[in-house]
């Protein structure tokens, strides 16, 4: 079928667009939030096509997935259709509820025509989706592979605009933590993390936005992964790490405790019990490892490509009835 959608969050939709669809991306002139069009850092398949909005109402998408409240209003202006009464349509929830939790209501709340498609359990929990049809598809990874040698007594980091988004991504944690390990942080928008935390240069070091291919080869390198965000539906780079074969370090928040089990690291809600466990790892390179061989084992088990591509194909088979 031709499933429409906008590239809203690459790495997630890096994983959805390995189906057996016609993928249907936005494009606009800037390339700017209502049509990004293609990733360029990601490898998509020529079944991920570009399409204008003109184009759009020649194409006829048979589904589309939701994944804004502004994607409902770009349907009705580009297609002239209603999601989920003449376009049948999932709405995607990626993020964390915010705001006033555990009171934060879902903004498709209470409608019956859209089901609400959360990535986590948590998510799902945690929201006040009212009476809306939910869903939770748990996220798949595509298998960068064992590459995990530990070789560098360092913890790796991956993380988004820690400077912008300071205490949910647990910037503030970093300089306890890089005094138990050098830590080796990787992501967009790094500028300015030093002196936002006053943390060392010769013990933190910034990737700032490496391709990914290149990224999963530096992570393995390093002897754990660290995951020090307070607050997030659940990070893909964690469970990427998981299938590289590193061993974890995390604050025990949202879904984390739920996807990395006992012998696949440490998780806690004391930052002290943290740093322990990353000087342990850092220092006993065999237990890492053994940690890591049991992150992946955990991470293809409950985050695999097919599973997740075998639960999308039901709910959209679902909706397209």
């Amino acid at each position: 079928m031709k499933v429409l959608l906008w590239h809203v969050h690459g790495s997630w939709t890096t994983s959805f667009v390995q189906g057996a669809h016609e993928y249907l991306l936005p494009v606009v002139p800037d390339r700017g939030p209502d049509g990004l069009g293609r990733a360029r850092t990601w490898d998509w398949p020529a079944s991920v096509r570009e399409v204008t909005p003109e184009q759009l109402r020649e194409e006829q998408p048979d589904v589309v997935v939701l994944q804004r409240t502004r994607d409902l209003e770009l349907v009705r202006e580009w297609l002239g259709r209603e999601p989920g009464r003449d376009l049948p349509a999932v709405f995607l929830e990626h993020n964390a509820p915010d705001g006033s939790v555990p009171n934060t209501r879902h903004p498709l709340a209470d409608q019956r025509e859209i089901p609400i498609a959360h990535v986590t359990y948590f998510n799902q929990l945690f929201y006040d989706n009212g009476s809306a049809p939910t869903r939770v598809i748990e996220h798949g990874i595509v298998d960068p592979g064992e590459r995990y040698t530990g070789e560098l007594a360092r913890a790796g980091v991956v993380v988004n605009e820690p400077v912008r988004r300071g205490r949910y991504t647990g910037g503030d944690l970093l300089p306890l933590l890089s005094r138990a390990a050098p830590l080796d942080v990787f992501g967009m928008g790094l500028t300015g993390l030093h002196e936002r935390y006053d943390l060392d240069p010769a013990r933190v070091g910034l990737y700032d936005d490496p391709p990914q291919a290149a990224m999963h080869d530096e992570l393995a390198r390093r002897r754990v992964y660290v995951h020090p965000v307070r607050w997030t539906s659940l990070g893909l780079s964690l469970l990427e790490a998981m299938h590289l074969g590193m061993p974890v370090v995390g604050l025990a928040t949202t879904e984390a405790v739920e996807a990395v089990p006992a012998e696949a690291g440490v998780l806690s809600t004391n930052p002290e019990v943290l740093a322990r466990a990353l000087e342990r790892f850092v220092h006993e390179p065999d237990a890492a490892r053994l940690a890591g061989k049991a992150a992946r084992a955990a991470a293809l088990g409950r985050y695999g490509l097919d599973r997740f591509l075998t639960d999308w194909d039901a709910l959209l088979a679902e909706v397209t009835r």
